[in-house]
C-alpha cells in the first residue's frame, strides 16, 4: 500500500450535545455515567441547556467542522472522506467506526475538538478511539492527530480574536484600566497535579498559550481565570473562577475586559452560558465593559492547521505546522491507539 493510501478517512470527534429538551437528561446520564447522579438534580445541571431550548450549539459547529475540512480536503486533491462521532450525543464515535469499517476503511486520523492536553481534553478520546474501534470489531485503525495548543496558528487565531473583541469596546489597547483575561475549563486540582511527570501539565499548556496570545496582543498585564467547574463543591479545582475574578477588577480601576475562552476551540455551550450568560451578567452588575473574543474554530485557519497536519501525516513528508514553543510533554510514548504522546501525560 502506497503511503499515499495508507490514511483512508478523517472523523471529527467531539464531546456532543442535545439537540432539544428530550435529550438534555439521557445526555446527561451519559455525561455524569457511574456517578449515581438522579435525574432530578440532571434537570437542575441542565438548566443551561433549557435555557437555549434543550439545544447545544455544539452539533451545528461540528457540521460545520466537517464540511469545512471536506472541502479543504478536497480542493488539495486528497480524497479522504471527512466522518464525525461523539462522546456524548448522536452521531456515537463507535457508531461512526463501524460505518466507516463497512464503507472499506481501514485506516482513519481523528480530530479531536480539544488543542490541549490532560485527561479530558486528550487522554478520554484515546479511550474513546480504543472502544470505538473494539466496538468495530478492530476492523479499522484510528489514529489521534497531536495537540495543536503550542502552534503558531492557533496563537493567532487566538489573538487575532482578542483584537476584534478589542475594538469592540472602542479600546486602542490593554492598559491599566483595559485587562485581558484568558479562560479554560477547570479541572480539580488533583486531577492536574497528576497530569504528567512534570505536574500541573494541562494548566502549563494554558498558560503559555495565555502568555503567548498576550504578547502577541500587548497585553503587559493579564489574567488566567478558570470556567465550568462542576462536582462536589468541597473538591477544590483550579482557580479563581472567571466570576469571581471578575469581581476583583473594579478595585484594581479596570471598567473594561476582553475576555479570550483560550481553552476552548469552539463557541459551544460553556462558552456561551459561563461567559456570554454568566460572567457577562456579572460584568454588567459591576459596570465593567465586557466583550468575548470568538474561540479558534471560528477562523478559516482553524481548518488550514488541521488540513496541513492531515496532509503531512498521509504523505509522510510534508511540513509540520509551526510551533510558538516545544510542546510541553516530555520525552515521546506510545498512547492508546498508537500515537505519539508522553508517558504519564494524562493520567486519570
Amino acid at each position: 500500500m502506497s503511503a499515499e493510501r495508507e490514511i483512508d478517512a478523517v472523523v471529527v470527534a467531539s464531546f456532543g450535545g442535545p439537540e432539544g429538551p428530550d435529550e438534555v437528561v439521557p445526555f446527561l446520564r451519559r455525561v455524569t455515567a457511574g456517578r449515581d447522579i438522579p435525574d432530578e438534580r440532571l434537570k437542575v445541571v441542565g438548566e443551561h441547556y433549557f435555557h437555549f431550548g434543550g439545544v447545544s450549539p455544539i452539533n451545528e459547529i461540528n457540521r460545520g467542522i466537517r464540511a469545512r475540512l471536506q472541502a479543504e480536503l478536497d480542493a488539495r486533491g486528497l480524497g479522504l472522506p471527512v466522518y464525525w462521532g461523539n462522546r456524548n450525543a448522536a452521531p456515537f464515535l463507535g457508531d461512526t467506526a463501524q460505518e466507516m469499517a463497512e464503507a472499506g476503511v481501514r485506516r482513519g486520523l481523528v480530530l479531536a475538538t480539544s488543542a490541549y492536553g490532560g485527561a479530558s481534553a486528550c487522554r478520554q478520546y484515546h479511550a474513546d478511539i480504543a472502544t470505538a474501534v473494539a466496538a468495530a470489531g478492530g476492523r479499522i485503525q484510528l489514529e489521534k492527530l497531536p495537540q495543536t495548543y503550542h502552534t503558531e496558528a492557533f496563537a493567532q487565531m487566538n489573538a487575532d480574536a482578542v483584537r476584534r473583541a478589542l475594538e469592540e469596546l472602542g479600546r486602542d489597547g490593554f492598559d491599566e484600566r483595559t485587562r485581558l483575561v484568558l479562560t479554560a475549563h477547570s479541572v480539580p486540582t488533583k486531577a492536574n497535579a497528576d497530569s504528567g511527570p512534570r505536574g500541573g501539565l494541562y494548566r502549563e499548556q494554558v498558560e503559555t498559550v495565555a502568555a503567548e496570545v498576550a504578547r502577541r496582543v500587548g497585553a503587559d498585564r493579564y489574567d488566567v481565570a478558570w470556567q465550568s467547574r462542576s462536582g462536589a463543591p468541597h473538591v477544590p479545582w483550579l482557580e479563581p473562577d472567571i466570576c469571581d475574578h471578575l469581581a476583583t477588577l473594579p478595585d484594581q480601576g479596570v471598567d473594561a475586559v476582553v475576555v479570550s475562552p483560550i481553552g476552548f476551540v469552539s463557541d459551544h455551550m460553556e462558552v456561551i452560558w459561563d461567559l456570554d450568560t454568566e460572567a457577562k451578567r456579572v460584568a454588567d452588575g459591576l459596570g465593567l465593559a465586557m466583550a468575548r473574543a470568538k474561540s479558534a474554530s471560528d477562523d478559516p485557519r482553524f481548518i488550514t492547521l488541521y488540513a496541513d497536519l492531515i496532509q503531512a501525516r498521509v504523505s509522510g513528508s510534508g511540513p509540520q505546522p509551526p510551533v510558538f514553543c516545544e510542546p510541553l510533554q516530555g520525552a515521546t510514548g506510545i498512547g492508546v491507539d498508537g500515537a505519539p504522546c508522553a508517558p504519564g501525560c494524562c493520567e486519570a
